[in-house]
């Protein structure tokens, strides 16, 4: 099999390929973290504005424990897809040589992981629009290293 494998790298040796991340161009985008930072907001603040029923009615406080388990699954289930996205973003796209332009980098996805924890401890709103601002802030340090403007929105 090596002979064979020898042969063939002779015969038909495959040009060197280059690249400056794991995966190839166009694969990364802070969006999807972003999205899943919305989802986490929308569900926190569902939380909040949910309606503890009396506790003598067992059917409304079944329903609203169900509702309640649900935004808490959802919220965080989102938080740590939110900090998944955010992780790979961070070791599998940036770069040393990214430093130059962003000297807070590390620090910046440092907080936004942290944050991804902190919105699933507590149920803070606060928490949660900090987490949109640290992937906002992600966002314009991506886009800034591919030489593009691109908007940031929200769908809220």
């Amino acid at each position: 099999m090596k002979i064979l494998s020898a042969f063939l790298n002779e015969r038909f040796p495959a040009p060197a390929a280059q690249a400056h991340c794991d995966g190839p161009c166009g694969v990364y985008d802070p969006a999807s973290a972003r999205v899943a930072a919305e989802a986490v907001l929308s569900m926190t603040r569902k939380i909040l504005a949910l309606k503890h029923p009396s506790h003598d009615d067992e059917k409304a406080h079944l329903a609203y424990q169900n509702t309640l388990a649900r935004f808490i699954a959802i919220k965080e289930e989102q938080a740590h897809l939110a900090k998944t996205e955010l992780l790979v973003l961070w070791t599998d796209y940036f770069k040393p040589e990214h430093l130059a332009g962003a000297p807070h980098l590390h620090e910046t996805f440092w907080k936004a992981a942290k944050l991804c924890s902190a919105v699933k401890v507590e149920v803070s709103e606060e928490k949660a629009l900090a987490l949109m601002e640290a992937i906002k802030e992600i966002h314009g340090i991506f886009w800034k290293t591919k030489q593009r403007e691109v908007a940031w929105y929200t769908a809220s």
